[in-house]
């Protein structure tokens, strides 16, 4: 059974910091490219950022995250982390962890729950 679960969500004031955290469980996680979602009330979900498979890999961000927020993995830890710093309040929604690999011409995508990040004095 695969499992992603969040953590490190909060609220927090602008200007400060957040780490999340995703810890995957029953996937070959260094074969699959991980990313960062977020969904804001009345809006669709939106890559906030991207990361490929295996050690070294390349990563892609949102505009409107580029220079404040960095994707990193643990694949000894099966772990993928946001550093998200400099935060604005535009940044609040709940963040989703992905996990995606594309297999014989098939993606399959795995999600998991949730984290609220709430940006606000």
């Amino acid at each position: 059974q695969v499992q992603l679960v969040e953590s490190g969500g909060g609220l927090v004031r602008p200007g400060g910091s957040l780490r999340l955290s995703c810890a995957a469980s029953g996937i070959s996680f260094a074969s699959h490219a991980m990313g960062w979602y977020r969904q804001a009330p009345g809006k669709q979900r939106e890559l906030v950022a991207g990361l490929t498979s295996g050690s070294g890999g390349s990563t892609n961000y949102a505009d409107s995250v580029q220079g404040r927020f960095t994707i990193s993995r643990d694949n000894a830890k099966n772990t993928v982390f946001l550093q998200m710093n400099s935060l604005k309040p535009e940044d609040t929604a709940v963040y989703y962890c992905n996990a995606n690999r594309v297999w014989f011409g098939v993606r399959s995508d795995y999600w998991g729950q949730g984290t609220q990040v709430t940006v606000s004095s």
